[in-house]
Order: C-alpha cells, then structure tokens, then sequence
C-alpha cells in the first residue's frame, strides 16, 4: 500500500515498483545517500578554502618560505578531504547494499 503511494507520489508506474521491489527502505536509503553526499561535502570543501586562503596568506608575508607552507597546506588539504572520502563512501553502502 505505501509502495503504490510512494510511487504515484514519484510518478513511477506501482507495477514496476512492486516488479524491482521498492520500498520505503530503499527510498530512505538513497535519501540519506543523497544527504551524506550533500551535507558531507561541504565541510571539507569550505575547510579546504580556508586552508588555502591562509596559506597564500602567508606566502605573501613570507615569501621565502613558500616550499614549506606549500607542502604543508597540501598534506592539510588532503586530511580534510578524508571526511569526503568517507562520505561517499558511506553513499555507496547506502545506494548498493542497503
């Protein structure tokens, strides 16, 4: 029954959604899929920006210690970028295994 209105609600023909057996399982899962990607993006993305921002900063201040401050934003960024990582990660379960 909330397969047939879950799938009007979609627009999907309800045979097809009892055919691939759909559910209310599923549509949450690929919403949270969905949202994790969303919402797990965007921290790191703006980390990422400010990491940046600061380095560039201080190269202009310090010039001659461009190399060092280059290197180390990059491990940083790359840090920051794990939680992403993990993210999407977590979507694939959600959308494949779930």
């Amino acid at each position: 029954m909330l397969e047939n209105e879950l799938a009007t609600m979609v627009n999907i023909d309800p045979e097809f959604v009892r055919t691939v057996g759909w559910g209310i399982a599923k549509g949450s899962a690929l919403l949270g899929a969905g949202l994790c990607m969303g919402i797990g993006a965007v921290g790191p993305a703006v980390g990422e920006c400010y990491a940046a921002a600061k380095a560039i900063e201080c190269m202009g201040r310090n010039p001659q210690q461009q190399g060092m401050m280059l290197r180390n934003m990059l491990i940083a960024m790359a840090v920051g970028e794990t939680t992403a990582i993990y993210s999407l990660v977590i979507s694939l379960l959600l959308i494949f295994v779930a």
